[in-house]
Formats: C-alpha cells, structure tokens, sequence
C-alpha cells in the first residue's frame, strides 16, 4: 500500500508587489535633482529630457484639409526616454506634471500624458511654481490642478502656425533661391527689423554742423584758482542757435571779441530719479549684453542654471532665481518683505520706501499672475554665493540680485542747474545767450546699489558736473572760445539686446522665442555680428525683399503682433484656435499660389573670403549647405574643393594655449568644439568651453546642456 506523502510545512513564499510610487516629471535632470531633494524619497523625480512629441521634420505634418489636426511623433532621439517614462507611470500611484509654468511647459505636460498613456486609475496632477525652493515647491505640491487646455490649444495654435509658414514658404525659397534656405513667422519679422534699420543706415546722408563753447570763469575777489564751467550756444537773436556752418561760427567768434559776461538767469530744481523695474526676460537680456557682454543665448542658458538649482555647500541644490521666461515686473507680497530685510541689513533703513513700490507691466499681453526675475531669498548676498558658482553664474546672479534690491529701494533725489549767460557786445546788445547745465546727487536712494546701463551713448542728466555757485546779474571771465564741427550720425545698426527690446516693443514674439529667433537668422546667414552689432548679408536682404514682395502680411510688424494677441486670447479663453488659423490660412494659400507664379529665381553672389583656392587659384567663398556655412571654390563644379567654416567662440584653447577655439560640426550635423590649430593641437569638446577652470579641481568649466532649454 502506497504510503501518502507528507504535506510540506514550509510555507511559500509570495512576492511583493512592489509599492506603487508618486511620479513627478520635469523637463531637464537638473531641476529633477533639485526637485528630488526637496520631495524625498516617497517621490521619484524624472527628467523628460525637453519635448517628448513634434511635428515630422519630413512632411507639413498639419490636416490642412480638416480643422488643423497636427500629427505629432515620438522623435527618434527621444523613443527610449519615452518608453522607459511609459513603464514608471504604468502603475504609478498618482503622475505629477511638474514642468515650467508657462505656455511651453503646459504643452509638454500634455504631451507627457498622450506620450506616456498612464493607466485611467492613475491620477493626475499639474502642479506649477515660479521659483525651484522648498516652500514655492510645497505650495504647489498642496495645490495641484488639471492641465490647463487654454493654454495647450494657444501653445499647440503658435506651433501650427509657424510651421503652417515655415513648410510653405521655405520649399519655395529652395526653388527660386537655393537650398538650406527658411523663413518664418517671428524671424522674417525680425530681420525685416534689422533690414530695415541697415537701409537707413545705407542711405544716411551726414549733414554738417557746429558747436560753439565757451569756457568760462568766476572772477575771485580774494585770488586763488577761480571756479570755470563751460556753456554752450543756445540762443541767437531770440532764436534757438543753429550752427550749420564754420563760416558762421568764424563771424560769431570774431564778434564775441572783447565782449562782457554775464549770467542772466539761475534755475535749480529737485528732480526724482525712480528705480528701474526688476528684470523681465527682455530687459535681463539688454542690460546682460550692455553691462556683462553676454549674448542673449548665454543670458539664458546661466539664468537657468540658476533657476533649475545650484549646489550652494550647507544648503545642498537650491534654486537662486525665479522662472526667467517672463514678461512681467510682478513681484510677490512676501519676496518685498524679503527685500526690505535685505536691505536693512546690508545697506541702510534710510533706503526703504513707506510702502513697496508696485511696478506696472511693460509689454502686450504681459501676465500678471508671473513675477518679474528676481533672486529666490534677496537675503542672499552675491558675495556669500561667490565660492559656489562660475564666473558667470555670479556675475548673472549679482546683476539680478542688485536689480531687484534696487527696485525696492527709494528713489534718488537731486538737484538740477541750468544758467543762461549773455554775451554783451561792445555796442551793449545781447544776441548771444548761453547755456551750462549741472547737477548734484542729494539723496542716492537705488543709486547705493545698482543703475541701469544705456544704450548707444545716451546722456543721463544724472552724470552732468556741478556747477559753481552763481547768481544773476554775476559777471564772468571768458577763459577761452571751442567752436567744433559735427556730423549727424545715422541711426545705431541693432545689437541683439537691442533688437530683443524692439521686438518686444512692436509686441512679436514672446519671452521664449527672443534669444532662439535671433540665433536662428544668425546661423542661417541672413544676418552677421560685426563689433556687436547685427548687419544683414546679400542673402538677408534678399530674402526680405522677396518675402516684402509676395508675403507682405508675413514680414508686416503690425500684422505680426495682432496674431501674437489673438494667441493671447486662446490663452485666455477668448477664441477658438481652428477659426483663428483658418482666418489665416485662407487668404495665405492664395498669396502661396500666386507667388508659385510669379516669383522670379534670384541669384545669389557667394561672398569672397579674400583667399585664393589652394587647388585651383581662383577665389575661396562663402557658402550655406546642409549643415550650415562652410568655404568653398568659386570654380565649383570643375573644382570641389571645400574647407568647413571655423566660427571663433572667444575662448583660448585650453590645451595648447596658442590657438582660439572653433565651432565645428561632425559629419552628422553635430556641433562640437575644438582648437583652430587642429590637427597640431586635437583639443575637442561636446559642450562649449567657457574660458574657466574649476575651482576644485582646475578642469575645465562648460556650458552646462540644458534639456528643454
């Protein structure tokens, strides 16, 4: 009889399943480490590497035929981020959408979501905060909300529509023009700016004029070095002096001989000077390029280095700055509070206004529910952050922190002088009167801390020297006459900060397009910096005139502005993005059709590099192919030979310390950097060499990339 087996009485071990986490996603991996610090370990904080879903690079990518349906794709650099999102929030306990607080980053919150399908039990939050700092971050966490529509519909309308203009007007350009060749909405209108202003530039005619100057003295009594001050022609006989002639100024000076002077009239007023407002993304770029040098991509990419989070020693990851893409000088009720410590603290109490100023919005469509760019904690000195941040990162920083301190401030008193002064003729007539200006600081107020920079050599009424202490009726020695000769001066070619100022006043474009619109027209040819400033090449001007031609409403600034404000009224709820985009696409098909028809090819002249072919002999040129400039023969196709074009990023080669490094681009397209002396020196970098070592440990410091930047 076969005996039973006995049961086991070891019990089976089940597997746990494992527990169900909270996944909050972000752009870039520096703002999740960040994050990830302030949230703990119940929290597992992931980095989406920038857009996860685009339109096709191939094709239109937009039902033009339907209500405007985009076909977006997983690009293919981004498949296995994705996938590797797709299984964390599978079974995720709760998805957390974390991304920037503005139209962009409510897109790719949405976009996070279609990519990623989480479960229909996963919950989902959009939690937004304007500064990466513990009790910003916890605020948003209490009080998460859904994805806002609005705002996806009016970011997801701007991206059809630039794409509805770049894939239509681009081919054509290919066709008449030449190859590698774009236009779009914002650019073309930017460089119809900067074209324009060139052509002025172009047709200035100078015109002559002078100046008449009189140095002039107190007369001392006791002896001494008397007091001078110099005046200037202001009036003749009644009338405002003009002087367009040496001639003129000869017949002046010859009656000024042996004259009396007297100072006919004295008046001193006080005059406020009020703070500037603190930084929006345009003015931080303008005052980063007048007073630091950066280019308004180096503004941004420090700016969110300090945003996203730096390692500050006891405090761990920290971010300094709040959201920097923002057009508005909104600042929170307890940031001034914050900011009138900090001044109590580091300067004085005679500083702090009775009530903290409010500042009013500076551009179109400014939203008022952001906050100006300001430092996270004011009472973080730029001195005590020095020892943990790059060159850069300090300089940035500082800049911010004493704009927004200043803006706190009271304002700046002084007292400005204006004396008239007569010539008196021999004959005791009085046809010349002039005039010296002056002025005294009696209160500096902001001006302890921070003044904003001018442009193109603007006077300020604030530098003028004082004046000595006069009355009417004082007579005066005239020490010497200074007649000059003048040329008017054509209007100042754009720098980018001052382009960015423009485009922001005419209301094209929006905080997050400035700096990509200008490196876009740059890296295309259309324009070139040249002692800072922007110069259109044969190519720019002919682009524009083509575009002025036969897509007027397209380059027309006015035009331009009024759909950057119905975009606003998506936004807020206030129109509906299909008839908006098939109010323009209507009348803009029959604009395409006809210039299909009657654009004319265009020639384009290379321009000479002023070096002969080494193969050939004949003249080396600049050329635009696939992936950018480069040098080629001008004997092309009988001669092939071709160099790549070394961009100068201003930087010293850190290896052999002779040559400059270069921009230069891989086979595929990739930019990398690398010493002009190659292949004597094979220095090369992926990312872009800033100039400085570390600190710690003497490598050498990059510019950090930035996902989503």
């Amino acid at each position: 009889m076969a005996t039973k087996a006995k049961k086991s009485t070891t019990k089976k071990k089940t597997k746990r399943a494992a527990p169900r986490k909270r996944i909050v996603i972000v752009e870039s991996p520096a703002k999740a480490r960040t994050l990830g610090r302030y949230l703990g370990r119940a929290y597992d904080v992931q980095a989406s590497m920038g857009h996860v879903r685009d339109l096709p690079k191939s094709t239109m990518g937009v039902d033009t035929d339907g209500e405007f349906e985009p076909k977006y794709l997983i690009p293919r650099d981004k498949s296995a981020r994705v996938k590797e999102l797709r299984k964390l929030v599978k079974n995720a306990r709760e998805l957390i959408l974390a991304t920037d607080p503005d139209r962009e980053g409510e897109a790719i919150a949405w976009h996070l979501v279609e990519a990623t399908k989480p479960n229909e039990d996963v919950p989902l939050k959009r939690v937004v905060f304007h500064e990466v700092t513990p009790d910003a971050v916890r605020e948003a966490m209490d009080n998460p909300r859904e994805i806002d529509d609005r705002l996806v519909e009016a970011q997801q309308a701007r991206r059809i529509l630039d794409r509805l203009v770049g894939y239509s007007i681009s081919p054509l350009l290919w066709k008449k023009v030449k190859s590698g060749l774009s236009a779009g909405r914002v650019q073309s209108a930017a460089l119809r700016i900067v074209v324009q202003r060139e052509r002025e530039v172009q047709e200035f005619e100078p015109v002559e004029y002078w100046t008449l100057d009189a140095d002039l003295a107190k007369q001392l009594k006791n002896g001494g070095k008397p007091p001078s001050l110099t005046a200037r022609l202001n009036r003749l006989e009644g009338k405002k002096a003009e002087l367009p002639t040496g001639e003129m100024v000869d017949e002046i000076v010859s009656r000024l001989d042996n004259a009396g002077w007297e100072v006919a009239a004295v008046q001193t007023r006080e005059s406020k000077r009020r703070p500037a407002a603190p930084f929006t993304t345009s003015t931080l770029q303008q005052e980063a390029s007048r007073k630091l040098r950066f280019n308004v991509r180096r503004t941004m990419q420090i700016a969110q280095e300090l945003y996203e989070g730096i390692d500050i020693g006891s405090e761990g990851l920290s971010g300094l700055i709040t959201y920097m893409r923002t057009d508005s000088t909104n600042v929170a009720a307890v940031a001034q509070e914050r900011a009138r410590e900090a001044i109590k603290a580091h300067f004085s109490a005679e500083l702090l206004p009775d009530k903290p100023p409010v500042y009013s919005r500076r551009s179109k469509g400014a939203q008022e529910a952001h906050e100006a760019i300001r430092p996270t904690d004011p009472m973080r000195h730029p001195d005590q952050l020095k020892k943990d941040l790059s060159t850069a990162q300090y300089r940035l920083y500082r800049l911010i922190w004493q704009r927004f301190v200043a803006s706190q401030m009271r304002e700046a008193l002084f007292d400005a002088t204006r004396v008239d002064i007569d010539a008196i003729l021999q004959d005791g007539t009085r046809p010349y009167q002039f005039r010296a200006t002056g002025s005294v600081i009696k209160f500096q107020g902001f001006l302890a801390v921070y003044r904003e920079g001018k442009d193109d050599e603007e006077e300020d009424e604030i530098d003028r020297s004082a004046l000595p202490e006069l009355k009417q009726g004082e007579a005066l020695d005239l020490n010497k006459l200074l007649p000059e000769q003048h040329w008017t001066k054509p209007p100042p070619r754009y720098s980018e900060a001052s382009l960015v100022k423009a485009l922001e006043e005419h209301g094209i474009g929006r905080p997050s397009t400035y700096a990509p619109t200008i490196q876009n027209i740059v890296s295309r040819n259309y324009i070139t910096l040249e002692d800072r400033r922007l110069v259109p090449t044969e190519l720019g001007f002919v682009i524009n005139d083509i575009l002025v031609e036969h897509f007027p409403t397209i380059v027309d600034l006015e035009f331009t502005s009024r759909m950057e404000g119905e975009l606003d009224e998506i936004a807020s709820g206030e129109r509906e993005w299909v008839p908006m985009l098939d109010e323009f696409w209507q009348p803009f098909t029959d604009r395409l059709r006809e210039a299909e028809q009657t654009m004319e090819k265009v020639q384009i002249r290379d321009e000479p590099t002023g070096e002969d072919c080494p193969d050939c002999g004949k003249p080396l040129v600049y050329k635009l192919g696939k992936f950018g400039k480069f040098i080629g023969c001008s004997g092309f196709p009988d001669c092939r030979h071709t160099e790549p074009f070394l961009e100068k990023i201003g930087v010293e080669c850190p290896e052999c310390h002779e040559g400059e490094l270069v921009e230069r681009r891989t086979k595929r397209g990739r930019i990398f950097y690398g010493c002009e002396r190659y292949p004597e020196c094979e220095f090369a970098a992926w990312s872009k060499p800033t100039g400085e070592r570390c600190s710690e440990c003497g490598g050498v410091m990059v510019v950090a990339n930035r996902a989503g930047t």
